[in-house]
């Protein structure tokens, strides 16, 4: 099991195909709205060196644009929402950055009270980063408003242990502060009882959405997307993208970012034919 996350029972090569699923997926569809939660990195562009490098390809953000003329689009987000809202660059579209605690869309904005709580640890917590991490080559310390980012995608391996070991010797000294992981990154976030699924929970009832007529759906390809695909288990779709090693909650998969905008176009023409 993945620190901090709760386990799955499949591995996504053993999953079906969402897009060889739609018929599957139309009959769960037949009767309801759908509400969609899609994540950035790794689900809508491909994983890149340099998060700012992660640039929406024009097919993606037309699909997109489709998708929100008829149905709710939510991008939930690690980065920070002001970072991925100009990368999306679309209006009528809801974003919760920094997995869930800021959160904006038309006539909406929220940003978790215990979160910033928690932000002078995580500003003390940030210099202690850069002191410890800034020498180790290709390490790079990125601060969010409500988490801190150290990267390792860059690092030679004999050194991740080395940027490994600096963020547990900062999160030491700062509990109230926990440790997550991602791809390539361990992040230190506030230690609160909140996360992608929670804030999926939050923005159902928000939109007026929590009823029965309303079909979540939920496209992510890392570690913190498990929280949302557990926490919709058995009441929306989870639909995870790559493979990655560990068991994931997600019912369904898609090989790549080029599945993922097949995928959004089929429920594009699900909805228009309805």
């Amino acid at each position: 099991m993945i620190e901090g996350h709760p386990e799955g029972d499949h591995l996504a090569g053993e999953l079906p195909s969402a897009l060889e699923s739609g018929e599957q997926i139309a009959a769960r569809l037949a009767g309801k709205r759908p509400a969609m939660f899609i994540d950035y990195d790794g689900t809508l562009t491909p994983i890149v060196s340099q998060p700012e490098d992660a640039i929406l390809a024009d097919g993606m953000r037309d699909v997109l644009k489709a998708l929100a003329g008829l149905c709710t689009v939510a991008i939930v987000s690690g980065r920070d929402r002001s970072d991925v809202e100009p990368l999306v660059a679309l209006d009528g579209l809801i974003f919760a950055g920094s997995h869930g605690f800021d959160i904006k869309g038309p006539d909406l904005f929220m940003e978790y009270e215990g979160g910033k709580e928690r932000l002078p640890d995580l500003a003390a917590a940030e210099h202690d980063l850069h002191e410890r991490i800034d020498p180790i080559p290709g390490a790079r310390v990125e601060r969010k408003r409500f988490a801190i980012a150290n990267h390792y995608r860059n690092v030679a391996d004999t050194d991740v242990p080395r940027v490994e070991q600096a963020v547990r010797d900062v999160l030491a000294k700062h509990e109230r502060l926990r440790l997550s992981h991602g791809k390539k990154v361990y992040e230190l976030r506030p230690d609160i009882d909140w996360d992608k699924g929670r804030a999926v929970f939050w923005l159902l009832e928000a939109l007026g959405l929590d009823g029965d007529d309303v079909l979540p759906i939920y496209l992510g390809d890392d570690v913190t997307d498990e929280d949302a695909f557990a926490a919709l288990h058995g009441r929306g779709i989870g639909v995870i993208v790559g493979e990655p090693s560990y068991k994931t909650n997600a019912a369904y998969s898609l090989r790549d970012t080029g599945e993922v905008q097949q995928f959004l176009g089929q429920l594009v023409g699900l909805m228009r034919d309805e």
